[in-house]
């Protein structure tokens, strides 16, 4: 009578201890797993952001705190990629080498549209806000359909994609992510902003 009126409350305190345990553990995986998704969100963000920059060049207007809005906007989302890329580096390796390949297709793709943004003549009315048609983005929205599924996987939500082959290249998670050049506004423009800092200079 004396040993289970000893047992009963070590089992009682044992199983309260394991309870805790098992609850804490759950606690801190589902807790793990809602930072990952939050900063799998930010991340894609960013991407977001780039790809509208060309629309937002197209749209701009002439004075010199717009262009250099416009550009300093561009730096800063190079920077945010930077960011977003290292912690992903450290948090989900898998993840970080599939927002490599988003982020460098993003350049690829959208680098060259913003290029082309700058060449063209600024918009003055309401009506020429809206665009007559749509960047492409087919190589942004396959890389991150890749991204996604993969970042899906690392939340256990799916299954882990196989790695994309790009041609010349042995494998994406061996390639670093090309900050690439921030496009800039045509001469003419660049040249018409000095004039407007320093009206010596037009004279």
């Amino acid at each position: 009578m004396q040993t289970t009126a000893v047992l009963v409350p070590v089992i009682a305190i044992v199983g309260a201890a394991l309870t805790a345990l098992l609850t804490y553990g759950l606690n801190q995986r589902s807790a793990r797993r809602e930072r990952r998704a939050r900063a799998f969100g930010e991340a894609l963000s960013v991407i977001e952001d780039y790809a509208e920059m060309p629309y937002r060049i197209r749209r701009r207007s002439g004075t010199v705190e717009a262009r250099q809005q416009l550009t300093e906007e561009v730096s800063r989302i190079y920077s945010r990629l930077a960011f977003h890329q290292a912690l992903l580096d450290i948090e989900a390796p898998a993840v970080a080498a599939a927002y490599r390949l988003l982020a460098n297709e993003a350049k690829a793709e959208v680098g060259e549209q913003m290029k082309a943004a700058w060449q063209k003549p600024l918009r003055t009315t309401d009506a020429e806000m809206n665009l007559e048609q749509h960047y492409d983005r087919s190589r942004v929205d396959a890389a991150r359909d890749h991204c996604v599924a993969t970042m899906r996987a690392t939340l256990g939500k799916g299954n882990l994609p196989p790695s994309p082959k790009r041609p010349g290249r042995a494998s994406v998670a061996g390639d670093r992510l090309d900050r690439g050049p921030v496009p800039l506004p045509p001469l003419a423009e660049r040249d018409q902003s000095r004039v407007e800092r320093d009206p010596e200079l037009g004279q």
